[in-house]
């Protein structure tokens, strides 16, 4: 008799056991997926004269201006490569840039100085607002570079100033 009282008290455990997993398993399955939380691509980081700015402190969005599929993505990853951080990327199809852009308020900005020196001399800087995080950059069908210039390491910056950076933690 005690062998039979024995496994049906490991039989009772093991079934409440095998309940409980089963009660927990369901509402782990049926509990709503979680939220997607949008964090900023890049934040206002102030950057002291006389220090340095680096490309991994610069956030770059790039966006295509021609009609190549593909031409934006493509230069974004030479330039993740070459250390900036990844803003955004899109089409600007209405864009009237030839070559290659770079559209911001601040061109005298030392990050602007420093993702300028990655392009062609022949990089138009215009003066208006840019349509991504970071330092706007815009590339058309005669864009057809495969790599980037050879920049500097880092720039000088003279004045206080803010730099559109990639967010911390």
């Amino acid at each position: 008799m005690v062998d039979a009282a024995r496994t049906t008290m490991t039989l009772a455990v093991l079934g409440a056991l095998v309940l409980l997993a089963a009660v927990w398993g369901w509402n782990a399955a049926t509990e709503p997926l979680p939220a997607k939380v949008d964090s900023a691509v890049c934040v206002d980081t102030a950057v002291e004269a006389g220090s340095q700015l680096y490309p991994q402190q610069v956030t770059v969005s790039i966006y295509n201006g021609g009609r190549r599929d593909g031409l934006a993505g493509r230069t974004m990853r030479l330039f993740v490569d070459a250390g900036f951080a990844e803003g955004t990327s899109g089409n600007a199809a209405s864009a009237k840039v030839r070559k290659v852009a770079i559209w911001t308020t601040e061109p005298e900005s030392p990050a602007v100085q420093l993702v300028a020196g990655y392009l062609p001399d022949d990089a138009e800087i215009e003066r208006r607002d840019g349509i991504g995080a970071g330092i706007t950059i815009v590339v058309g069908d005669d864009y057809t570079t495969t790599r980037l210039a050879k920049g500097e390491k880092s720039v000088a910056v003279e004045s206080d100033t803010e730099v559109c950076s990639p967010p911390v933690g």
